[in-house]
């Protein structure tokens, strides 16, 4: 259950993040949708970590996949730039991410 939450507060951060773009542009209604989304996304994370995932694994996940998304978002969305070295830096952000992943199962000696 706790990769439910997760992946549910990791689609509202998002959309939270598109909001606030949105509002940014002059749409002030979306400023409701960056208040919903964050109150969801943050409440589905303590669900998270209330369900067992660790806060390292939880936070790491969350953050890493949110920022993939949020790029690939505002790439297509608000056409904004997206380069190889972005998609680069997505890309070791989410190794580091494995290598916590990993390093939580593995006992410290």
């Amino acid at each position: 259950m706790a990769w439910a939450f997760l992946v549910v507060a990791i689609v509202c951060e998002v959309f939270g993040t598109a909001s606030l773009r949105m509002a940014a542009l002059g749409e002030k209604r979306w400023y409701a949708g960056v208040l919903a989304g964050y109150a969801v996304a943050f409440t589905c994370l303590s669900l998270t970590l209330r369900a067992g995932m660790p806060l390292g694994m939880a936070y790491g996940v969350w953050a890493a996949v949110g920022v993939a998304l949020t790029a690939l978002v505002s790439r297509v969305v608000f056409r904004e730039p997206f380069s190889g070295l972005m998609a680069g830096g997505i890309a070791l952000i989410a190794g580091g991410v494995l290598l916590i992943e990993l390093g939580a199962t593995t006992p410290i000696e």
